[in-house]
């Protein structure tokens, strides 16, 4: 096993650059991250969290096939916040680094905290994070004047759906939301789909009025129901990526609204637009729309 040199972690060359540190660097979309800010012009990979076992120290470019980059892997993700805040802590105002957060549900609501307290802007990408959560991770970044940005999706595409969705939802009363996922996404619904049916509810109607009573013969098979009256359902499946579908109906027709993401590689214009865009928010938004 190759590592990589002492320390974990390397200042910005030039101040120009964003300073990106990626939480979960060494899963699918960490490794993505990775290339997209390698390969853009105005951002630089300053540090690489990961807590695979016996990777610790490992130079995290030879990890992923990219040669040496002269950043090691590390599991210490509030060592990591400090040094990347400390190497540019006189930006001033619209500077300072960035953590990109593709982790898992369990961690990341520390994660954001901790960003936040170190002064770091996090760009989150993990999901799952629950409505009090995300109250309380806003409050804490206005008080500490800190922007980040919780993105459920960082596709463009999607961005479109849920607006098509939601002024569609003005002419249909009836409709269900179904989202498809590869069979190693550990929630349900996803963040995405859960964004979807928010937007949907801000005309603060009901839908899917009761037609006749329902009995479920199998627990759970009419999906989730919210307290709008909208169904979500979730497929996994090994295959797939993302995808998600919007069906309304009305008599004599349906209206479905589809979305697939067949490469994670169509995420990186919406993180690289996120890195860019979070260091100039006085504190946290929620949805890649916040920030087109």
């Amino acid at each position: 096993m190759t590592s990589a040199p002492s320390p974990a972690f390397r200042a910005a060359p030039e101040q120009a650059l964003i300073p990106v540190v990626v939480a979960g660097a060494l899963g699918r979309m960490g490794g993505e991250v990775i290339r997209a800010v390698l390969t853009a012009p105005d951002t630089t990979l300053v540090g690489a969290i990961d807590n695979t076992p016996g990777k610790e120290g490992c130079d995290v470019g030879l990890e992923l096939g990219l040669g040496e980059l002269e950043v090691a892997i590390t599991a210490d993700l509030e060592g990591s916040l400090c040094q990347a805040s400390q190497a540019v802590r006189n930006a001033g105002p619209g500077g300072g680094a960035v953590l990109v957060d593709f982790t898992h549900p369990s961690v990341v609501y520390e994660h954001t905290r901790s960003a936040i307290a170190y002064g770091v802007h996090p760009v989150i990408g993990t999901t799952g994070l629950s409505p009090e959560q995300l109250q309380d991770l806003a409050a804490f970044a206005a008080k500490a004047s800190v922007g980040g940005a919780v993105i459920p999706n960082f596709s463009v595409g999607m961005v479109l759906l849920q607006q098509a969705a939601a002024a569609a939802a003005r002419f249909y009363d009836f409709a269900e939301l179904t989202e498809l996922h590869h069979n190693r996404k550990a929630d349900a619904p996803s963040g995405t789909c859960i964004k979807t049916a928010e937007l949907i509810e801000e005309l603060g109607k009901s839908f899917n009025p009761l037609q006749v009573e329902e009995h479920e013969t199998l627990a759970g098979c009419r999906g989730g129901q919210r307290d709008s009256g909208l169904r979500l359902h979730s497929i996994r499946l090994p295959g797939l990526v993302a995808h998600q579908e919007v069906m309304f109906g009305a008599p004599g027709e349906t209206y479905t609204l589809r979305h697939d993401t067949i490469e994670r590689s169509a995420y990186m214009p919406g993180v690289l637009l996120s890195v860019r865009r979070v260091r100039s928010l006085a504190g946290l938004v929620y949805g890649l729309e916040r920030l087109l």
